[in-house]
């Protein structure tokens, strides 16, 4: 195959536009706040199930206070009536007198006891709703982190994708002038060669596996034409000469 050596030259920019592009895709993917939005994401899905649980606790543990409350009112309701009966003087026999008395001390008692559990619920309840601000304050807390972690990985994520939009044109504006068969052969090679199908002979070495020719190559380099397409023969990359080849 042949081409012009100024197409060779074009190959060569196109190929440094090609690095670049990876170099651009490759910071792409790996921005610092790819991985710091991982982490606060994690943290933020742990702190969310921990605040509903604490919240669900918060609504049982009310529920559980409404409960104990209506039931110390109930108690304390029917011993106003019993003291009301016991005021009147409707009781009229010693034995039902003695049995009214007896369950006015036992309500007392059971009234003492429930207020105890009312306590006993309050503080829990109280220490739940101390825990469920705690964590919904550290909910907030993370959320910002992971909203500004996100808007400096989606600031630059558009910066990148500028720029790999400004050298995608200069791209397609150097590789429409190579001959298609040529760029085509490139395109192969870069697929086959870890992203690099051309090379610049430099000092006598191949940019592209970074070994120097033999006395045997460099003369077959020096007999080709000038618009002879030559490929490295330990990488098999497309070799470019220049003035800077050594040759």
């Amino acid at each position: 195959m042949n081409a012009a050596p100024a197409d060779q030259i074009r190959l060569l920019e196109v190929q440094a536009l090609d690095v670049r592009l990876s170099q651009l895709a490759h910071k792409r993917k790996s921005l610092p706040e790819h991985a710091e939005i991982e982490s606060l994401t994690k943290d933020l899905v742990q702190l969310r199930d921990l605040l509903v649980a604490a919240q669900t606790e918060e609504s049982d543990t009310a529920r559980e206070q409404t409960k104990a409350e209506q039931d110390v009112d109930q108690v304390r309701q029917r011993a106003v009536r019993d003291q009301q009966r016991l005021d009147s003087g409707a009781v009229a026999s010693p034995k039902d007198l003695e049995s009214l008395q007896r369950e006015i001390v036992s309500l007392a008692k059971r009234q003492g006891d429930l207020e105890d559990i009312v306590l006993d619920v309050m503080e829990r309840r109280e220490s739940v709703q101390e825990r469920v601000s705690e964590l919904t304050a550290r909910v907030t807390a993370v959320q910002a982190k992971t909203d500004d972690a996100t808007a400096r990985r989606d600031e630059a994520q558009a910066q990148l994708d500028a720029e790999s939009a400004s050298v995608t044109k200069d791209r397609e504006a150097v590789a429409a002038v190579i001959p298609a068969d040529f760029l085509k052969l490139y395109e192969k090679l870069r697929v086959q060669q870890g992203g690099v199908g051309a090379a610049r002979l430099y000092q006598r070495r191949c940019e592209g596996c970074r070994l120097e020719l033999n006395i045997t190559e460099l003369n077959d380099v020096r007999a080709a034409s000038a618009d002879a397409v030559l490929r490295c023969e330990n990488c098999h990359r497309i070799l470019i000469r220049t003035s800077e080849s050594g040759i």
